[in-house]
């Protein structure tokens, strides 16, 4: 079965993260993904490591799947003969230079529009292609704390924490290739391709959700609370006698089962906690009443013991323990690959399931220059 962007060729001019996952997940889908890479050099993350399997980057190959790499020196003044004959064919091009960049290449939108109507041209950069900050650099640490993020990540009394991958340049691929479709779906009904422009900024403050919420409805600064929930009591880790665990209560009959499971019913029915605004306004006196009862058995038993109840839990997993779930077996996320050099590469798979025209992990990350041969004799 195809893919949903099968027959759709994609100019993907991305490095490093943000652009690069926009694009793989465009391939996955089943467009056709020309990486053009600086000949010698690629992609930034060719270099990035260790670890290295067989001298390929492991950060390169966890986003570069389902591509095609054409080796081409932008800089040079034959680039352009190269490129309008694949600007001639493409539906797409990403890029994510500093503001500017494209357009002293000659390759900026309003350069091609109107030689190329029908190109969904996608830029993404720090802050979007507009306003007074548009020619900052845009660094996913950076956008994570200018963003917000790390002033609510972390203990209440300790410092600010960047999350554990890479989110702003995550969401910004993820938001670029919605972007991405829905110009793709727009060009179906006028004929015309048009620019998505994805700032990382914009992108990390739409993750503040209800916590941009209660700063509207307060004017109040959400802080960093650990791992409690600003809203819900009790929704957070706890330490059982051999490991973490986190406990998700999300109404009032779950807080009952939770209660009963814990061996704690008077505590259920206590008129200080029926509610959960009621367990918000007493947590300090809450919280080390279950935090004792909690570190009384293990996690396993825990966990069992709530699931059965049917109160939402789960282990504090580390990620080998995650990538070794058979439920993630079973739903195709783990995928293997023959990569030229480094052979037999394990990547994670396609999350979002389409039942009739289903995405995939057809070929391997590509390595520099792989296709450039193939795809200018086409």
């Amino acid at each position: 079965m195809s893919g949903p962007l099968d027959g759709f060729t994609v100019l993907d001019f991305t490095r490093v993260l943000s652009g690069p996952y926009c694009t793989m997940q465009l391939a996955d889908m089943g467009a056709r993904v020309i990486k053009v890479e600086q000949p010698e050099k690629g992609d930034d993350t060719r270099a990035w490591g260790p670890p290295f399997v067989h001298g390929e980057s492991a950060y390169f190959l966890s986003v570069n799947r389902n591509k095609e790499s054409l080796t081409l020196d932008l800089k040079n003044p034959s680039a352009m003969r190269v490129l309008e004959p694949l600007l001639a064919k493409a539906d797409v091009l990403v890029e994510n230079f500093r503001p500017g960049t494209m357009a002293r290449l000659g390759l900026a939108f309003e350069q091609l529009a109107t030689r190329f109507p029908r190109l969904v041209y996608c830029s993404i950069s720090g802050f979007g292609q507009t306003g007074p900050r548009r020619q900052e650099p845009g660094y996913d640490a950076v956008v994570q704390a200018e963003g917000g993020l790390m002033s609510i990540t972390g203990a209440a009394e300790g410092e600010p924490f960047r999350l554990g991958v890479a989110i702003s340049d995550i969401v910004s691929g993820m938001f670029a290739a919605q972007g991405v479709a829905f110009a793709l779906l727009a060009r179906e009904r006028t004929g015309r391709g048009q620019f998505v422009d994805i700032g990382m900024l914009d992108a990390t403050a739409a993750l503040l959700t209800y916590q941009a919420g209660i700063y509207f409805a307060t004017g109040t600064t959400p802080g960093r609370m650990g791992n409690r929930h600003p809203t819900i009591v009790p929704y957070e880790t706890f330490e059982a006698a051999d490991g973490n665990f986190v406990v998700a209560v999300g109404n009032d009959d779950q807080w009952r089962r939770f209660c009963s499971v814990l061996k704690l019913e008077a505590i259920g029915e206590d008129a200080r906690f029926t509610t959960n605004r009621l367990r918000l306004a007493n947590y300090d006196v809450l919280r080390p009443i279950l935090g004792e009862q909690l570190r009384s058995r293990t996690r396993g038993e825990w966990v069992e013991a709530l699931k059965t109840a049917g109160v939402p839990c789960g282990s504090v997993r580390d990620v080998a323990e995650v990538l070794q779930d058979p439920q993630l077996e079973a739903r195709g996320m783990i995928q293997q690959v023959e990569h030229a050099v480094a052979g037999a590469v394990r990547v994670t798979g396609v999350p979002i399931k389409l039942s009739d025209t289903p995405g995939a992990v057809r070929t391997a990350p590509p390595t520099l220059g792989q296709h450039t041969h193939s795809i200018l004799s086409l």
